[in-house]
């Protein structure tokens, strides 16, 4: 399509894509047109104009009205802001981190910050920030994440690794060898828009166009019908949300028991298979895990899983487990039981078939890569601070400094936290039961942000400092399940006075007397060639061939050649256990693990077990609040990123998140599609807008995450949400002592219809004072 005279088209990216923006003769942008090379690129990308010139932006620096005027009353969320100069916002900032850490020390500060940020390798905030608090004496960081925590803490015990993104059979080696693909909670299309550091192909609906053209059969195992695309035609096996566990057990004890497993695979290349043999036909506690015991649990008929485990017995078959599982009390065990039935199957380190974990979670760990890809990178520098806190425990270091917990086999004590820093995440996205949250977050000092926008995050800060978005800034897409790398340029002027987070902490530094130290004397051009050039050092001794610097920025792209055919999933162990043995202390895959054991945690027994969550359909809670909610990631946005575009307010009903219920669970409240419902526990309560489908089991309702949290006017702990974050009736408890993790999955409510609703305010501006001096 041809633009009009004096209009131009400027490349830059995110974590859904890469993009030309058009840039009319003013600086407006006009619209975004998609990367040559991405076959399926999202449609919400339309809607990136319209946040950049968004009224919700921040376009100076604010400070709450009663931390600006030294009340001790602390009231985030619920006071006005003053708008300040950038001056003394630099000077409030610099003054309290060298009043805490004069005061209270480096371990006071918080600078854990969380979130997919930006996709860029320079301006990716939590690493800017991180590099600046490193320099300024330290800072108290996080330990594992809230995607994939339970098994990034449990593989290294089972695999001697925790490369959890590398744990996925790749889609060639599954449409060229597999059969079966058996999915606990699927691969909804949806997840694979994006990639953590930026997707520039999306293939994978064309993957699973060949696989149904192979003629492979895939089971879709969880609540969700539309977990899997309609083309692949898959068989859905609908078990109560949190039993997968118990259904892995059915299966496997039909193995067991009919002779079906790999008893060579197990002898030779795992470890305490007897342990847990003897677990799954009843002797350590007088119950035989067999499919009839699964059926009372999972509500799936026992002729079903016996069939089912057969098949996978007699098929070229691969298993896998959504990252979604493993969110949930006791979220070790599923991870643990799907390379238990791979490995009792015996056909891991076969192309195409054995394990995956997490596939299709994203976009690229499906795709070939190379494994050994140098990135551009911005060093963050030492942490001279050794506290740290698990990311799902943060609500819990506010609340109890001082405390001890037990933590992957050791003993923490949790920090006395007084200033907290967060860029380029929403903390009131992904922490469980945000009414004790919002409890623990007022009880800090001080809380800093950088946003550019006023989202949940600023609205609940003391001091919040306009940051600039991709368009406004120069950098560098390079992630490692592509093969590019993408120079993202710059496409209009900083909004208002806004500022990149790295110039930010620049100044900073300079303030606190270190300001060299931080930069290197580099600005933002001199970062991205430095770091360019060390990555293509780094590419050239491995053979590559990338351009100098200048060259790659103009051309806008370099690819890096196919990486040459990859081995299978374990492939080299499965060949040769003695030569290539695992990083486990008996070099096999360890289905009981002496180490477990000797820690002793009743809720991470020392094999996979079938653990009783602390809420499911099967529990006594259930009478009270007889509906399991599912929060999945939503269709229109990337988490609660972008909520206020028009995409993702397109997609909301009644101006609330969506809420699926089951046609006859719809029926039995009296609620009609369009219907604003209440959904509530002992925990909190949200509102949100009524759909009505057969998609999901009946039991079961769904949310996507995301939705910009709406707390009514007041803005105190316990307060109605209004706009429909989930996050309010989650629990915030770990899922066992070995992970800690998140466990927002597990999680019974109550829904009934709100005949008068309040109106949503999330995308309305804060208040504003003016400034008393």
């Amino acid at each position: 399509m041809n633009m009009p005279r004096g209009h131009r088209t400027v490349q830059t990216a995110s974590h859904w894509g890469v993009y030309n923006v058009e840039v009319d003769p003013r600086g407006q942008i006009v619209r975004t047109t998609p990367f040559r090379a991405d076959p399926h690129p999202p449609s919400y990308m339309a809607s990136l104009p319209d946040t950049v010139q968004s009224p919700l932006r921040i376009e100076q620096p604010y400070v709450r009205a009663g931390y600006l005027q030294g009340e001790k009353t602390r009231k985030r969320g619920g006071e006005p802001f003053v708008p300040v100069g950038w001056d003394e916002a630099i000077d409030l900032v610099a003054g309290a981190l060298q009043r805490v850490k004069t005061q209270f020390g480096n371990e006071a500060i918080y600078g854990g910050s969380y979130g997919w940020a930006s996709a860029g390798r320079l301006h990716h905030s939590p690493s800017v920030l991180k590099r600046f608090l490193g320099l300024h004496g330290g800072y108290v960081d996080k330990r594992g994440n809230h995607s994939f925590g339970a098994a990034l803490h449990i593989t290294p015990y089972i695999l001697g690794r925790s490369d959890i993104t590398e744990m996925v059979v790749p889609w060639a080696e599954v449409v060229a060898s597999a059969e079966l693909v058996v999915m606990f909670g699927g691969a909804s299309l949806k997840n694979t828009q994006i990639d953590p550091g930026g997707a520039v192909a999306h293939q994978s609906p064309d993957w699973f166009r060949r696989a149904a053209a192979a003629g492979i059969r895939f089971v879709n195992i969880g609540p969700s019908r539309q977990d899997l695309p309609a083309e692949v035609k898959a068989e859905w096996i609908a078990l109560r949300p949190g039993t997968d566990v118990a259904l892995m057990l059915g299966m496997a004890h039909t193995l067991e028991t009919e002779g079906l497993c790999d008893r060579g695979f197990l002898a030779t290349h795992c470890e305490g298979y007897e342990r847990f043999q003897a677990y799954l036909k009843g002797r350590e506690d007088g119950q035989p895990k067999d499919a009839r015991w699964a059926s009372r649990i999972t509500e799936v008929p026992a002729d079903v899983i016996e069939g089912l485990a057969r098949t996978m017995a007699a098929s070229r078959t691969l298993v896998t487990t959504s990252w979604s599982i493993q969110r949930a009390d006791h979220g070790e065990q599923p991870v643990w039981m799907t390379i238990t039935l791979a490995a009792m199957l015996g056909q891991i380190g076969l192309p195409g078939r054995g394990f995956s974990l997490g596939f299709g979670a994203i976009s690229g760990t499906t795709q070939p890569h190379h494994d050994d890809l140098p990135r551009p990178t911005l060093p963050l520098g030492p942490n001279p601070v050794k506290a740290y806190v698990p990311v799902g425990r943060v609500a819990d270091m506010l609340l109890h400094p001082g405390e001890s917990i037990e933590y992957d086999g050791k003993t923490i004590t949790y920090p006395d936290t007084k200033l907290l820093y967060s860029i380029g995440g929403n903390p009131f996205h992904h922490n469980g039961n945000l009414n004790r949250f919002l409890e623990a977050w007022q009880r800090l000092d001080t809380v800093i942000v950088h946003e550019p926008w006023w989202n949940p995050p600023a609205r609940h800060a003391d001091i919040v400092l306009p940051a600039t978005t991709t368009m406004e800034r120069n950098d560098i897409l390079a992630q490692e399940y592509t093969p590019f790398w993408i120079a993202m340029k710059q496409v209009i002027e900083p909004v208002g006075q806004a500022r990149n987070d790295f110039d930010i902490m620049a100044k900073l530094a300079a303030r606190l007397g270190f300001g060299h130290a931080y930069t290197e004397g580099r600005d933002e051009m001199g970062w991205l060639k430095h770091m360019y050039e060390g990555a293509r050092a780094r590419a050239q001794a491995l053979g590559f061939e990338p351009p100098p610097f200048q060259d790659f920025w103009d051309a806008g792209s370099y690819e890096f050649p196919p990486p040459a055919r990859s081995k299978a999933l374990l492939g080299d162990f499965r060949d040769d256990p003695a030569a290539h043995a695992l990083a486990t202390p008996s070099g096999r895959i360890e289905i009981y693990s002496n180490t477990i054991a000797g820690y002793g945690y009743a809720d991470c027994p020392p094999h996979p077990s079938w653990l009783e969550p602390a809420e499911w359909l099967g529990s006594a809670d259930a009478a009270r609040f007889p509906l399991h909610l599912m929060s999945n990631q939503p269709t229109p946005r990337l988490h609660s990123q972008h909520d206020h575009a028009p995409a993702s307010r397109l997609c909301k009903v009644a101006g609330r998140e969506a809420l699926t219920l089951h046609p006859d669970e719809a029926r039995s409240r009296g609620l009609a599609a369009g219907d604003v419902a209440r959904v509530f526990n002992d925990r909190g309560a949200f509102l949100a807008g009524v759909v009505i489908s057969d998609h999901l089991r009946p039991g079961v309702a769904q949310i996507a995450t995301g939705a910009w949290y709406d707390p009514a006017e007041g803005g105190e702990p316990g307060s109605l949400e209004k706009h429909g974050n989930p996050n309010v009736v989650t629990l915030d408890r770990g899922t066992s002592r070995l992970a800690q993790s998140t466990m927002v999955q597990t999680v019974l409510v109550q829904v009934e219809k709100c005949d008068l609703p309040p109106a949503v305010t999330a995308f309305d501006p804060p208040a504003f004072a003016a400034h008393a001096g």
